[in-house]
């Protein structure tokens, strides 16, 4: 099973200087920064996901989360996905890199924002190994199993022009000889119907098959999903969980079949997730999370700023406190500072985050509580001593502050080095 990163332009400044809080004076974005594959050895992850919809905005639909400027398309076009990610060295050679077109971006949109013509052209276009055939998002999935005559016309509409798309892409890829492997995506209402989706690709000549709209669906209702699936298709058909965001759980799903799947979610949790920022290999298999310690720039801070603003607090102090935890937090990670004495500085200046966001004292003090045994927990652990990826030996105790893109992002790649190994071996146990 094979581990899929889905780009969103997440590259971070070697030359970051930790102590001032700057890039290096000479940094060009993109051309000085790195990925986490070129940081990283071995790469974190099997291969990359680019969608369409970050690259190429279509008339009408809001633009995804991730943007390209036009200058970026047109040099990942000319110079080929591979080498504008610089996933092109010889360790990548027989790495999947895959597109779809994103569909998030015009889930709220009657019909698909490209064509099978554009999609074919651009995969091609990008170099891409593997290719999905343009979707519309079916967010339904009723475990009664309707029938056609049962459902929405709406969502039987979006059924009807994926299986439509599909059919339409994979001629073109067999007219144009495409130089990718076409990927025949599945939406459905229902499990059922999702089987008969595949069953429909497979007639047409998909041999691997794109499983969507699993974002929203709760765990169990994706078991039932490929339990439908499976038992409808041949067994030598592949599969990939389009956005399995489900990622922690990837050790259920390992008698399937499934050959790939996509996920940001290590990444993100890095710094989205209120406590499981920190990834490590638990003692008795699976994973085991750390709290990063919250030390974010007091006059950047929104919530900071603002109580700066309303007269609440003090600017000078805020920043005083700020340099006391950052103080404190590196003398402990010398050895020169006990762990209580780091907890106490760390949270004087927490409280003031809490203080900032809500006015109930009854809640401030129960959110202060939970967040001190949190941190009190990854002081005692300091996971980060205990890790040998290439992140955490350069940079140390830094990558477990909550504080700039640049740290979060480079936990955030500790994090997907971890779960890649974590992966690897769950597949491994199941064999």
């Amino acid at each position: 099973m094979k581990f899929l990163y889905s780009d969103t332009q997440d590259y971070v400044d070697p030359a970051y200087d930790f102590l001032n809080d700057r890039n290096s004076p000479t940094r060009e974005r993109y051309w000085d920064d790195v990925y986490a594959h070129e940081l990283m050895k071995p790469a974190p992850y099997d291969g990359l996901l680019v969608s369409m919809s970050a690259i190429r905005q279509a008339e009408g639909v809001s633009s995804s989360k991730v943007r390209y400027s036009t200058k970026e398309e047109q040099r990942m076009l000319r110079d080929g996905a591979r080498k504008f990610l610089r996933y092109d060295g010889p360790a990548f050679k027989d790495s999947m890199l895959m597109g779809d077109c994103g569909a998030f971006a015009y889930v709220d949109h009657d019909k698909p924002a490209y064509s099978p013509e554009e999609v074919v052209e651009f995969y091609t276009e990008a170099g891409f190994t593997h290719g999905v055939s343009p979707d519309h998002i079916i967010f339904d999935c009723d475990l009664s199993n309707p029938k056609y005559d049962e459902v929405a016309p709406a969502t039987l509409a979006r059924y009807k022009v994926t299986q439509a798309n599909a059919q339409a892409f994979i001629d073109l890829v067999r007219e144009t000889d495409a130089p990718f492997e076409p990927m025949g995506a599945v939406q459905g209402w229902s499990p059922e119907s999702m089987a008969q989706a595949a069953v429909g690709l497979e007639n047409m000549g998909y041999k691997y098959l794109a499983i969507g709209g699993l974002v929203p669906l709760k765990v169990e209702v994706i078991h039932v999903v490929l339990q439908a699936l499976r038992k409808a298709i041949k067994p030598e058909t592949k599969i990939h969980l389009l956005g399995f965001a489900k990622a922690d759980k990837i050790h259920e799903f390992t008698g399937y079949g499934i050959t790939s799947f996509d996920s940001t979610s290590p990444l993100i949790r890095a710094f989205k997730d209120a406590k499981a920022n920190y990834y490590m290999d638990s003692p008795g298999g699976g994973l085991d999370y750390y709290t990063a310690i919250r030390i974010p720039q007091a006059m950047e801070n929104t919530r900071l700023v603002q109580g700066i603003k309303r007269g609440i607090f003090s600017a000078e102090d805020l920043q005083r406190r700020e340099q006391k935890a950052l103080v404190a937090l590196r003398s402990f990670d010398r050895g020169e500072e006990s762990a209580a004495s780091t907890l106490n500085a760390v949270m004087d200046y927490h409280r003031f985050l809490v203080e900032g966001e809500s006015e109930d004292v009854a809640r401030q003090g129960k959110d202060l509580a939970k967040m001190k045994d949190m941190v009190g927990r990854t002081l005692q652990d300091a996971p980060w001593k205990r890790c040998n990826c290439d992140v955490c030996s350069a940079v140390g105790v830094e990558v477990i502050i909550f504080r700039s893109s640049n740290r979060n992002k480079r936990r955030g790649f500790h994090n997907l080095g971890v779960y890649h190994k974590h992966v690897q071996t769950t597949m491994e146990n199941a064999r």
